[in-house]
């Protein structure tokens, strides 16, 4: 969600360091749908355009950003070989590739693993079925746990005191008309999830879709995706 740009920090909020500020400019540019503009990364990360504009020339001379015509920027190589290098070392993801293409070949459906990253759901990898139809999933893009079935599964596998404070106690917003917001009422709906072992996603985070996804926990139990 973009932050406010060019504010003053609210009171008793921790002030950002410079190594703060450039790591908030390396997510915004690593957002899928690049090129983005510098507008685009300033309104993302809050900073001023100034100073998202000289990191983006500070990470373009080492490789880890790229020109793009209209003044624009990409993902660069360095980046690039830095986000594939992890991937290639994540125990997860080689154990979850064959069990993604597997679920595929069985539903003929999109499947797809995420992970956990605060209150967001970040997709990390997919097997997509040869159709005519696609969904707009990426690596690295995310949503909110509480609006998707990969959010709602992972939730469920947390301690219900975790999963509360992550879901906070306002109302939460509404992606599509069909979205859960009620913090108390995803609360509840976790209880099912844990009994039934599955959560589904109503169109609650995108029009026309629905999804099912189930909870992967690691050796000790704790949620790995």
């Amino acid at each position: 969600m973009p932050k406010p740009v060019n504010t003053p920090a609210a009171a008793g909020a921790p002030v950002k360091g410079p190594v703060d500020k450039a790591l908030e400019v390396l997510d915004a540019l690593a957002q899928p749908d690049s090129p983005h503009r510098l507008a685009d990364l300033a309104a993302r990360t809050g900073l001023p355009k100034p100073t998202v504009h000289r990191l983006l020339q500070t990470f373009a001379d080492a490789g880890y950003a790229a020109p793009a015509p209209g003044g624009s920027y990409r993902p660069g190589p360095r980046l690039l070989a830095l986000g594939a290098t992890a991937l290639a070392a994540s125990r997860e993801l080689r154990l979850a590739r064959p069990v993604l293409d597997d679920l595929r070949q069985r539903t003929g459906q999109l499947a797809h693993f995420s992970v956990r990253d605060g209150a967001a759901a970040v997709h990390v990898a997919h097997s997509e079925p040869s159709s005519a139809y696609r969904m707009a999933l990426a690596a690295g893009g995310e949503v909110p746990l509480y609006c998707s079935a990969v959010g709602w599964a992972m939730l469920s596998a947390l301690p219900p005191e975790e999963a509360a404070g992550l879901l906070g106690g306002e109302p939460l917003g509404a992606r599509t008309p069909r979205t859960v917001t009620d913090p108390r009422a995803v609360l509840a709906e976790l209880a099912r999830v844990r009994e039934t072992g599955y959560a589904v996603d109503d169109e609650y985070a995108e029009q026309d879709v629905r999804a099912i996804a189930a909870p992967v926990l690691g050796p000790g139990g704790e949620v790995a995706g």
